[in-house]
């Protein structure tokens, strides 16, 4: 009896088996623990690895993510709701951010802004904390109360950093710098392609000051 086909013997085969790893927001709590899984899968071909990878965010609802292995890395892609974009834009959560202007070199030119996104409703950050590198949980709905209340967002589960629903750290955190943006571009209004960036645009992810 013949064996079936290896579908991750060629390059192709692994970037089309790499595509396929998504996490729904159930899992994301158990993010830092599945990350050494997830390196696992990338691609060990140089060129492959390098290529475009491409997620259709056509079936994602608002308030949910899934996670995309992208250059071996996780990256976040949220679907943000109107209720999301009025708090990223809120002066009070802005003022308790430690860089809410995006000044540092976490992103591109083009998402150097207060979604830091092509699109304010889809945030697409890499999930790694710039602090000791650990993977932090999606919680996206508010808890707490007065000045500790959390607008939700991303926790560091290891050592306590917080960022909100754009990927920018909370002041007090150990995190010195916001979640990082990957280069990206969006061929369609629910496509998303990680590692091109968009027409005339050119941003090398190498350049972020941290990761």
């Amino acid at each position: 009896m013949e064996n079936p086909p290896d579908t991750q013997s060629t390059p192709a085969g692994r970037r089309n088996f790499l595509g396929l790893v998504t996490a729904t927001t159930a899992a994301a709590g158990v993010g830092a623990c599945l990350w050494p899984f997830l390196q696992s899968l990338a691609p060990r071909d140089g060129a492959a690895a390098h290529l475009p990878v491409d997620v259709d965010v056509s079936a994602l609802p608002p308030g949910q993510q899934i996670v995309v292995t992208w250059q071996g890395r996780p990256v976040f892609i949220t679907h943000r709701t109107p209720e999301a974009l009025s708090a990223l834009q809120d002066a009070a959560l802005t003022g308790r951010l430690r860089d809410g202007q995006s000044q540092a070199g976490q992103q591109p030119p083009y998402a150097t802004n207060w979604h830091r996104s092509l699109d304010p409703r889809y945030g697409v950050v890499v999930g790694i904390c710039t602090h000791l590198g650990c993977v932090p949980t999606y919680r996206p709905l508010p808890e707490g109360q007065g000045e500790g209340n959390w607008p939700g967002g991303y926790a560091c589960p290891c050592h306590g950093s917080r960022f909100d629903l754009a990927g920018r750290v909370f002041r007090g955190a150990p995190a010195p710098y916001n979640l990082p943006v990957p280069p990206y571009s969006m061929p369609s209004p629910t496509l998303i392609r990680l590692g091109e960036n968009p027409a005339g645009q050119n941003f090398d992810f190498s350049s972020i000051l941290q990761l």
